[in-house]
């Protein structure tokens, strides 16, 4: 397993539900703690890691055995008031950052790997993590949500990975786009 980067397919797909969760999945959710910390991150939605099933994890101190270690499986965001915006970062593309207008204040659900389900209304950090992870799980990136101005500034980097995935793909590195789909299918006829 490891962190993929833009511009993967998977990071445009739309994820489906889990319906069940068992030691394997517990087991690769365990492992994105490992990679999300490795990275320097704080959440981490499954397609990041080629898995396409709807479910991402989140430590805000981004530190392994400090803060709280959390799951997310099927997070709906239900209201959103006011506006906030702040620069933000992806695993999917390590090195750009820009600024992103999102609610402040969101109320959202989900379950947690026991099936519980929980609802919470947060703000900051706690807010604006739920609604970047959850956009990986729609398939969309921060990128997809910075102004004209802010997306030109970092449009060479952005640029830069897409050449990247090219020649890594070229030179037969990265899987095709039939190898993904067939781990897709088996993942969510085992998943979803």
């Amino acid at each position: 397993m490891q962190i993929i980067h833009f511009p993967h397919p998977t990071l445009r797909y739309k994820s489906k539900p889990v319906k069940r969760v068992d030691a394997e999945l517990r087991g690769m959710i365990a492992e994105m703690f490992d990679l999300m910390y490795q990275a320097r991150g704080i959440g981490l939605a499954a397609n990041q890691v080629g898995i396409p099933l709807r479910f991402f994890i989140m430590n805000l101190a981004g530190e392994k055995g400090e803060g709280e270690e959390l799951v997310f499986i099927n997070p709906a965001i239900n209201r959103g008031t006011g506006s906030d915006e702040a620069e933000e970062g992806c695993l999917s593309l390590p090195g750009v950052y820009g600024p992103v207008m999102r609610p402040a204040e969101i109320m959202f659900s989900a379950y947690m790997p026991n099936g519980q389900k929980f609802e919470q209304k947060v703000d900051g950090m706690f807010a604006r993590c739920v609604q970047h992870e959850t956009d990986h799980l729609d398939g969309i990136m921060f990128t997809d949500r910075m102004d004209e101005d802010a997306l030109y500034d970092i449009q060479p980097q952005v640029d830069q990975f897409e050449l990247t995935f090219e020649r890594l793909r070229g030179e037969g590195k990265l899987p095709t786009d039939e190898e993904i789909k067939k781990f897709q299918d088996e993942l969510e006829k085992k998943y979803a």
